[in-house]
């Protein structure tokens, strides 16, 4: 007969978690990069340029190459279809766009709603164009446009009043037979 190890009371006890301690990366998230990251170029999405390639656009070598209405329009075209996520902006981009002689773009807006919104992508669009049309002269200035409204009448006393303006006996036809319209 073998001998069995006498029976305990004590049940075996699962494995203790140990907490582990979380790494902070220190090259920023996806939601917060890193402003040095940013500054050196190493957060360029696919198919975008450095923030050292803007600036040369802005400030680095002038270059001055013509360009005709056409290539000029092909490039706007290319561009805002990158901005198809935002059909605002890109409803406000497709205003037709006044080139002058010294390769400033005039472009007519409706608010400052608009303006704001073009002001964010301002230096980006520049300097693309810039690189795309190599052309360093090229600006974006935006003209917010005031558009005239009609004055429409709309309660009763307002419609008759248009129309008395337009015919000065229907106030004496109001008056004649006592009319009331909600006044």
């Amino acid at each position: 007969m073998q001998a069995t190890a006498p029976k305990t009371d004590v049940e075996p006890q699962p494995p203790v978690k140990v907490p582990t301690k979380r790494r902070i990366k220190r090259h920023g998230s996806g939601y917060t990069p890193s402003i040095k990251d940013a500054l050196s170029g190493k957060m360029t999405e696919e198919g975008e340029e450095d923030a050292t390639e803007k600036l040369k656009y802005y400030t680095g070598e002038q270059l001055e190459e013509h360009f005709t209405d056409e290539q000029f329009k092909v490039k706007w075209q290319e561009y805002l279809l990158k901005l198809e996520d935002r059909p605002n902006l890109k409803a406000t981009l497709s205003r037709p766009i006044k080139i002058n002689k010294d390769y400033k773009l005039n472009l007519p807006i409706d608010n400052s709603v608009q303006l704001e919104e073009i002001n964010k992508i301002k230096p980006d669009l520049v300097s693309w164009l810039r690189r795309e049309l190599r052309n360093t002269r090229i600006e974006l200035i935006t003209d917010i446009v005031v558009q005239e409204t009609e004055y429409k009448p709309y309660s009763e006393t307002e419609k008759l009043a248009e129309m008395v303006k337009k015919n000065p006996t229907l106030a004496l036809l109001k008056q004649r037979f006592n009319l009331d319209f909600g006044e």
